[in-house]
Parts: structure tokens; sequence; C-alpha cells
């Protein structure tokens, strides 16, 4: 098997996209480091961050594509809750999510991936900032 390896330039986007704590886009990434790396290098590790499973890619109601980093777990039973307000992730460990699974797996017929689910909604802090 083929060891990865890293970069500088790819330490340093890993760096900064494990500091974000919330989606981001590729053209905000560049705008925050675009003195150590270039564009096209930025959009490379980006795929292949992808491409690894270190980062989600999704499209959001926008029509932008947005990336969202997922640390790996030890945990068992988590998730995540995204605020849609300010794009902060928060990692959820519950054994809930255990039987959400088995539902959706069950009566749905779909399997979840559990070192993924994300569920959207309203933070703490943006609920009482309104």
């Amino acid at each position: 098997m083929r060891e990865k390896y890293h970069t500088k330039q790819k330490e340093l986007i890993l760096e900064r996209i494990r500091n974000y704590h919330r989606c981001f886009t590729v053209k905000e990434l560049y705008n925050d480091i675009k003195e150590c790396v270039g564009l096209t290098t930025v959009y490379r590790l980006v795929d292949k961050l992808v491409l690894e499973g270190n980062l989600n890619r999704y499209i959001g109601n926008d029509n932008i594509t947005y990336y969202e980093y997922f640390e790996e777990c030890v945990c068992d039973n988590h998730f995540f809750l995204k605020c849609n307000k300010c794009g902060d992730t928060i990692h959820v460990d519950c054994d809930c999510i255990t039987d959400l699974s088995k539902h959706i797996s069950n009566y749905h017929k779909f399997i979840p991936d559990k070192e993924k689910i994300v569920i959207n909604g309203i933070c703490q802090k943006c609920q009482a900032n309104s």
C-alpha cells in the first residue's frame, strides 16, 4: 500500500480547515492562505481530501459548493449538529443515533453513513440572538 505523505502546503490547508468549525468554500479557504499556497494547489488538495474522506462536499441552496471537515472519532454513536445561521458544526456523542439509524434502515430501506450524519438547525447561541 502506498503511504500518504504530507507536504507543508497540505498541512497548512488542513490546519486552516480544522480551525473553521463550519462549512467553507474553496475561495474562502484560498483567501485565508493565498500568501502561502496557489489557487490550483488549494483546489487539488481539497479534491484529494474529499477523496480521502476528510472533507464532505455539498451544494448549498445558493448553488455554491461548500466543504466541511469531519474529524475522525473513536466513539460509536456520534453525529453532528450544523447551525443554518452561523455555520458552526457541533460534534455530539449520543446513543439515540443508533435507534434512528436502525429505524431509517428498517423502515426506509436506507443505510445511513453513521460517520457523517449531520442534522441542520439553529444553535443555542443563534437562538438567543434572535
